[in-house]
């Protein structure tokens, strides 16, 4: 009879990678899926499920993030808290105002497990810049070419 055991990884044993992923073309959904795979750890043969064993991610140029078919007029909603407060914005909207890497950020965190302190822990293992500049030089970033993956993860003419 042939037994096995599976090695569950511990805090101490996990060895944390810098990635620097360049947004600008890539469609959103397929990138935040990509993110959340790679702050999960699930890229890895030894991915345990209750241990933050994912990398550090920074994205730039997240305000040129393509969005596939009508998402640009995707309405979102929200409510104040007031009389009448009603408010609503567009996803186009959101790109083109003051925080475009909010858009980013909320398609990551969506993707993650709910209600979850790991998951709460693992997203600020996520930098996003709506720019080309970020402060991380000094940890040497691994670039990772994502748009070269697969041909439907960067935006078509």
């Amino acid at each position: 009879m042939l037994t096995s055991t599976t090695a569950a990884l511990k805090p101490a044993d996990v060895e944390k990678k810098w990635i620097v992923i360049d947004a600008e073309d890539a469609v959103l959904g397929r990138l935040a899926s990509y993110i959340a795979m790679r702050l999960r750890g699930k890229h890895l043969p030894t991915y345990t499920p209750h241990t933050d064993s994912g990398d550090y991610i920074i994205v730039i140029n997240a305000e040129k993030v393509h969005l596939t078919g009508k998402k640009e007029n995707e309405i979102f909603y929200w409510h104040t808290g007031h009389p009448g407060g009603v408010k609503q914005r567009t996803l186009g909207q959101l790109l083109n105002g003051k925080y475009p890497e909010r858009v980013l950020t909320k398609a990551v965190e969506r993707m993650m497990p709910k209600e979850s302190p790991l998951a709460r822990g693992q997203m600020t293992n996520l930098r996003i810049y709506a720019g080309t500049a970020h402060p991380h030089e000094a940890q040497q970033p691994e670039v990772v070419d994502f748009k070269s993956l697969n041909a439907k993860n960067a935006r078509r003419a």
